[in-house]
């Protein structure tokens, strides 16, 4: 019999890499920001955010815009996910593919675009004739643009575990199809939906970029409120005491996630529902309907932005390749490699050692807990003297794109049934040849998945390299800051176009890392948790 001491201890020698990572790069500057704001200031703070209608109202509007766009995203995901995990169309496997795109642009890019489309001059705010700045819809359609695509994957991804056999047996016994789906598919797909609205709810309350530049002076949200407190009044340790207020009630909702997800942690089923072509004018209807949603939501600033950068004309395009602009590339490139690297051994050890813990897997989640802004201000009070070097910024990049990795592989370790490595360890295998030879191919597609979304965040990384970065080291996403903050149309048409090569890449780090999708390979995966921002299918 194999003793436990060395399994135990080869368990603590895994898991101490990436909570060592967590410890340094997190708890420890948090820590130093809290001591910055001293108890005097953070019991005021708090005290104030309900005696002060200021800040009342700031909290208030934060939890009101996260929870309208929860509501909003269930509403219009879970019928769009239905279309698309049961039916078969031309372009679903591309629908599946770009499902996720709008996580990859940078947020203020994400803004342009919904502004150059709802805008007092965009291509839709200037046909209809309608103003929307000042109001709350440009924030609350800035979120669903982020967060539907996010929805639609996790009910896409249960729908697709819903049992064949269950809901052939209510349809036999006389049950409608809208029966069906609430007495068998719904309870199925609920948990899911939870776990993924929890999510939604995160990164509306703790989003900073759309809330900055689409909520204005009077939609703003606490996230603002801090980075004002920062940039513009130079009051940190009032900022810190409002940033540690919200981190309890974003930690208390990412402990919640962990806990569903947990719950989740089932093999996946052996009976899907499959695909079938849909026939008659309804259903084609309901096609046309879902595509015409995924459009209006989440193509349509993508493509506002497009349509205004191939109209920037020749001189804009041509500036992509003065040296400004290829040092931008040259440097996104390399941050995000190196990035990506560090993510991926630092995701799959944490992936490892959590499997059976729901604090590990909150802790996973601690670096969406926090905003990029606060964790880059923790980082310049904690290490001062690193603070514009590679290695602090490479960091910081694989801190915000390591749990993409982490919960997309626990997610696939959870799904797999254990007899698979109980036969291989009877037939002598040890833990790692077990892991090389019979675990990793299984989990591969949710690995590179993982992978794929850890790229796309450190190519769009702005809050971390605005802080932390030299003026050599401008990245892409720096460059278009820079150029939208200049005077002039040739400045503003030079970021559209730098904003669409952004996308481009994207789109090329998703087929390089993820590579080309086999016929029906989605209805055989592991199970894949939508996870932070969402992992796709291939």
């Amino acid at each position: 019999m194999v003793s436990a001491r060395p399994r135990w201890q080869a368990a603590l020698a895994l898991g101490a890499l990436p909570l060592a990572f967590l410890a340094l790069m997190l708890i420890a500057p948090l820590v130093r920001l809290a001591a910055e704001a001293g108890p005097g200031a953070s019991a005021a703070m708090l005290g104030a955010i309900w005696t002060d209608d200021y800040l009342r109202w700031r909290v208030l509007w934060s939890l009101l815009q996260a929870a309208l766009t929860c509501i909003a995203a269930l509403v219009f995901g879970v019928p769009i996910a239905w279309v698309l995990a049961r039916f078969e169309f031309p372009g679903r496997a591309w629908v599946l593919r770009l499902l996720m795109l709008p996580f990859v642009v940078p947020t203020l890019v994400a803004a342009l675009g919904v502004l150059a489309l709802w805008g007092p001059r965009g291509l839709l705010g200037g046909w209809l004739g309608m103003d929307l700045q000042d109001t709350p819809w440009l924030l609350l359609y800035g979120n669903l643009f982020f967060n539907l695509c996010l929805v639609v994957r996790a009910a896409t991804d249960a729908l697709g575990q819903v049992s064949a056999s269950r809901v052939a047996a209510a349809r036999t016994l006389g049950a409608t199809p809208w029966r069906a789906f609430w007495r068998v598919e719904w309870p199925a797909i609920l948990p899911w939906l939870a776990s993924a609205l929890c999510l939604v709810f995160l990164y509306c309350f703790a989003g900073f970029g759309l809330a900055l530049i689409l909520g204005g002076q009077r939609y703003s949200t606490v996230e603002v409120e801090i980075y004002t407190l920062v940039a513009h009044e130079l009051k940190l340790a009032e900022a810190g005491a409002l940033a540690l207020g919200m981190m309890l009630l974003t930690g208390a909702v990412a402990l919640l996630y962990a806990t569903i997800e947990r719950r989740l942690a089932t093999p996946a089923r052996a009976d899907p529902i499959a695909l079938r072509r849909p026939s008659g004018a309804g259903q084609w209807c309901a096609v046309g309907a879902a595509l015409f949603a995924l459009l209006f939501f989440c193509a349509a600033p993508l493509l506002a932005i497009l349509a205004r950068a191939l109209g920037a004309g020749a001189a804009a395009w041509s500036a992509l390749l003065d040296e400004e602009s290829l040092q931008a590339l040259w440097n996104t490139t390399r941050f995000t490699a190196a990035a990506l690297l560090l993510a991926t051994a630092l995701g799959v050890t944490h992936a490892l050692v959590a499997r059976r813990s729901v604090w590990l897997r909150a802790a996973a989640f601690l670096p969406f807990v926090v905003s990029p802004v606060t964790v880059a201000l923790g980082l310049l009070l904690l290490y001062p003297q690193w603070s514009a070097t590679l290695l602090l910024l490479v960091s910081a990049y694989a801190l915000l794109a390591y749990p993409f990795v982490a919960k997309s592989l626990g997610a696939a370790l959870d799904s797999l049934p254990e007899n698979l490595l109980q036969a291989a360890r009877t037939l002598g295998a040890t833990p790692w040849r077990a892991f090389w030879r019979v675990t990793l191919p299984l989990v591969q597609p949710a690995l590179r998945r993982g992978m794929a979304f850890a790229a796309a965040t450190a190519l769009g990384e702005f809050a971390v390299t605005l802080f932390l970065s030299r003026p050599e080291w401008a990245t892409l996403t720096t460059l278009i800051y820079q150029r939208l903050g200049r005077p002039g149309a040739a400045n503003r048409d030079g970021a559209l176009v730098l904003a669409a090569l952004l996308m481009l890449l994207a789109l090329l780090a998703f087929m390089l890392i993820e590579g080309r999708s086999r016929r029906g390979a989605g209805r055989d995966r592991q199970r894949d948790e939508p996870a932070l921002k969402g992992v796709p299918h291939a």
